[in-house]
């Protein structure tokens, strides 16, 4: 009904304005140059969310363009309705 899609828009704008204000710390472990022991993935990031902010977001939202290889800290695009993106910043940083 058209109740619910606004209830769930106006959640999933909540949701968006509460990711945009957040920043998710992963620390791994890295070689020679930085580069990452393997890769961040966008599970990564699921899992991260849920256990620095009780947030949960199905993987498949998180829409990284590739995994991440190296330290940085990068926006990543969060599709938390289908018209609305919210976008996470995302630190890789040195264990």
């Amino acid at each position: 009904t058209e109740e619910e899609t606004a209830k769930m828009q106006h959640s999933a704008k909540v949701l968006k304005e509460t990711l945009e204000k957040l920043e998710v710390v992963i620390k791994t472990k890295t070689g020679n140059g930085d580069k990452l022991f393997g890769s961040i993935t966008s599970q990564d990031i699921s899992d991260a969310l849920k256990k620095q902010h009780k947030i949960e977001i199905d993987k498949r939202k998180i829409e990284l363009k590739e995994n991440i290889k190296s330290l940085c800290t990068l926006t990543v695009p969060v599709r938390v309705y289908p018209e609305i993106v919210a976008t996470v910043k995302v630190s890789i940083e040195k264990e």
